[in-house]
C-alpha cells in the first residue's frame, strides 16, 4: 500500500448543503493529492454549479467508472446524468435521492475492489438512516450483521461510541442488555487495537442512571446489566472500567485516562463530545470490513452556497480513513503467518490492578495518564 496511492471514494453528500464545497476546498492544497487518489461520486454538472456560485478554483477530471481514475488529480465520477436542481440551504427529496445514489455506487465499487476506503460528505439524517441499511445489506453478503456496526466519534485522543442509536429515551432502557453492552464493547476494543494500534486499550462505560438515595446506589440497569457486562469483559482480559456517572466523568475530565468511552445512548455521547471536540472531529463506523468515515458535521444549510464552510473536518475524515487502512494492513500482516507459541507466558496483572481502583480518589490524587498513542507517521503529520 505504501507503493501505490490509496483510492478514496468520496460521496458528494447533500447537493443543497456544503458537500461539494468542503470536498473541493479540501483538495485546494496540491499536497492532498500526494496522499491519496480521490474519486468523488456525484455529478460534474452540480460540481461545476457549486464552483461557479462560490468561486472555487479546484480543478477536476470527469470519469465514468472508477477504473478510469488517475493519480494526481481530483476524479469526478458521474453517478447520474439527470438534471438535479440545486437550491442552497433547502432540504429536498431530490437531494436525498442524489446523495444516496452516490453511496450505493461507492459501496458497489468497494465490493468490486475498485476503491480502498469510503468517505461520506455531509448528508441528511434520512440519508444516514438509509446508508446504515445499505451497510447492513453489504455486511450480510459477507455473513455480518448491522449489530456489529459501531459509529465512533473521534477528536484527537477522545473517542466516544454508544450502545444504542437515535432512540427515544423511553426505549433506551428496554434496548440495553448485558449481551448488547458486551457486543458493542467487543467491537470497540477490536477497533482500538486494529484501527488505532493501541495494544492494551482502556475503555470507560457510562452509567445509564444517576445514583439513587442517600447511599448513592446504582439503579437496576447498572446492577443487573452493566456491572455484569464489565465483569465479563474483565474476565476476557479487556480493560473495561465503570460504570461512571456521565456528568462527573466529563465534568472532571476523567476521559483523559481512557482510550475510549462507551455511552449508553445518543445524547449521552454526542452532547459532551460536541462540547469538548474541535472543528476537526470525525465519525468512523467501526465493525465494518472496510474503512468508512465522515466529517462530524451536518449539511450546514445556513451557510450553504456562501463559501463560508470550513474544509478542515473533511480533510481529517480523509486523513483518518487513510491512517486506519494503513493501521489495519500493518496489524493484519503478522497474523497471516503466525509463529507457533513455544512456551506459556505468565501473566502480570499488576497494571490491571492499578486501574481497578474505584473511582474518584484515583483521579484526584494521581496525575493524568496520557491517552493512547496512535500509529506513528500519521497521514495528518505527513500532510503538514
Amino acid at each position: 500500500m505504501e507503493d501505490q496511492k490509496i483510492r478514496v471514494a468520496i460521496t458528494h453528500g447533500d447537493t443543497n448543503g456544503i458537500g461539494y464545497e468542503v470536498i473541493l476546498k479540501a483538495f485546494e492544497d496540491p499536497q492532498m493529492l500526494e496522499l491519496c487518489t480521490p474519486i468523488v461520486y456525484g455529478s460534474p454538472k452540480v460540481a461545476a454549479y457549486h464552483c461557479k456560485a462560490m468561486g472555487l478554483q479546484t480543478n477536476f477530471s470527469i470519469i465514468n467508472k472508477a477504473e478510469d481514475a488517475r493519480d494526481g488529480r481530483v476524479n469526478m465520477l458521474t453517478v447520474f446524468d439527470e438534471e438535479v436542481k440545486v437550491d442552497f440551504g433547502q432540504s429536498s427529496e431530490e437531494a436525498d435521492k442524489a446523495a444516496f445514489c452516490a453511496i450505493e455506487r461507492a459501496l458497489a465499487d468497494r465490493e468490486a475492489g475498485l476503491v480502498d476506503v469510503l468517505v461520506a460528505a455531509p448528508h441528511s439524517a434520512a440519508v444516514q438512516k438509509k446508508a446504515l441499511h445499505a451497510l447492513q445489506k453489504y455486511q450480510e453478503t459477507i455473513g455480518e450483521t448491522l449489530s456489529d456496526l459501531l459509529p465512533i466519534h473521534i477528536c484527537e485522543g477522545l473517542r466516544v461510541a454508544m450502545v444504542t442509536g437515535q432512540l427515544p429515551l423511553k426505549e433506551v432502557a428496554k434496548t440495553i442488555s448485558k449481551e448488547r453492552i458486551t457486543e458493542k464493547a467487543h467491537v470497540l476494543f477490536r477497533s482500538l487495537k486494529r484501527d488505532f494500534r493501541i495494544s492494551t486499550p482502556r475503555v470507560a462505560l457510562l452509567a445509564l442512571n444517576p445514583k439513587e438515595g442517600n447511599n448513592e446506589e446504582w439503579g437496576v440497569e447498572e446492577k443487573e446489566m452493566m456491572i455484569p457486562a464489565i465483569q465479563q469483559l474483565e474476565s476476557e482480559d479487556s480493560q473495561a472500567f465503570g460504570p461512571y456517572a456521565a456528568d462527573e466523568f466529563f465534568g472532571q475530565s476523567m476521559y483523559d485516562h481512557f482510550d475510549a468511552v462507551l455511552a449508553m445512548y445518543h445524547d449521552q455521547a454526542t452532547i459532551p463530545f460536541c462540547t469538548i471536540a474541535h472543528d476537526d472531529s470525525v465519525l468512523l463506523v467501526g465493525g465494518l470490513t472496510f474503512v468508512y468515515t465522515a466529517p462530524n458535521q451536518d449539511c450546514a444549510y445556513a451557510v450553504a452556497g456562501k463559501g463560508q464552510a470550513d474544509a478542515m473536518t473533511m480533510r481529517h475524515a480523509i486523513y483518518t480513513a487513510v491512517d486506519v487502512l494503513r493501521n489495519r494492513l500493518n496489524y493484519d500482516e503478522p497474523l497471516k503467518s503466525p509463529l507457533p507459541k513455544l512456551y506459556h507466558e505468565k501473566r502480570d496483572d499488576s497494571e490491571k490492578a492499578r486501574f481497578t481502583v474505584r473511582p474518584k480518589d484515583q483521579f484526584k490524587k494521581e496525575p493524568r495518564a496520557p491517552r493512547g498513542e496512535s500509529a506513528p507517521n500519521s497521514t495528518e503529520e505527513t500532510a503538514k
